[in-house]
C-alpha cells in the first residue's frame, strides 16, 4: 500500500539515513489542524469520502489536496463552517493554523493555504 503513495524526502543526512513523509500524512496534519479551529464544523469531502466515512472507515485526509513541489507545499481544503461564525476570520485563522503545523511538523514550506466553505452546520449541538 505504502509503494502507490507519494512519499517526498523531508531530511537526509550521510550515515544515518533519509527521512520521508507521505503526501497523504502532511493532508492529515493539514485537516487535523483546520478542525482544531473554532467555528471549523468539519472538512467535507466528496461522495466517496462521505461513503467511506459513514461505513466507519476513518479518513483523516479528507477534504484535504496537497500537492508538494520541491518541499514547497500548496494546500486546497474543503470545511463545513458552524453557522454565526465569520467566514473570512475563521478562514484565516485556518489558513493559519494549517501553514505553521506543516511547517513545524515536517519542515516543507507552504505557500499556499486554500480554502473552499462546502457548507455551513447550522446544528447548536455540534
Amino acid at each position: 500500500m505504502a509503494e502507490n503513495r507519494n512519499t517526498y524526502t523531508i531530511h537526509e543526512e550521510e550515515g544515518i539515513g533519509e527521512v520521508k513523509i507521505a503526501d497523504e500524512v502532511v493532508a492529515i496534519i493539514a485537516g487535523l489542524a483546520a478542525t482544531e479551529v473554532e467555528g471549523v464544523s468539519s472538512m467535507a469531502g466528496n461522495i466517496t469520502n462521505e461513503l467511506v466515512a459513514k461505513l466507519g472507515m476513518k479518513n483523516l485526509s479528507k477534504g484535504v489536496k496537497v500537492e508538494v513541489v520541491e518541499k514547497v507545499v500548496s494546500v486546497d481544503l474543503s470545511l463545513n463552517m458552524d453557522f454565526g461564525f465569520s467566514v473570512i476570520d475563521t478562514s484565516r485563522k485556518v489558513q493559519e493554523k494549517v501553514k505553521s503545523a506543516i511547517e513545524n511538523m515536517t519542515g516543507l514550506e507552504v505557500a499556499e493555504v486554500n480554502i473552499r466553505v462546502a457548507g455551513v452546520n447550522m446544528d447548536k449541538n455540534n
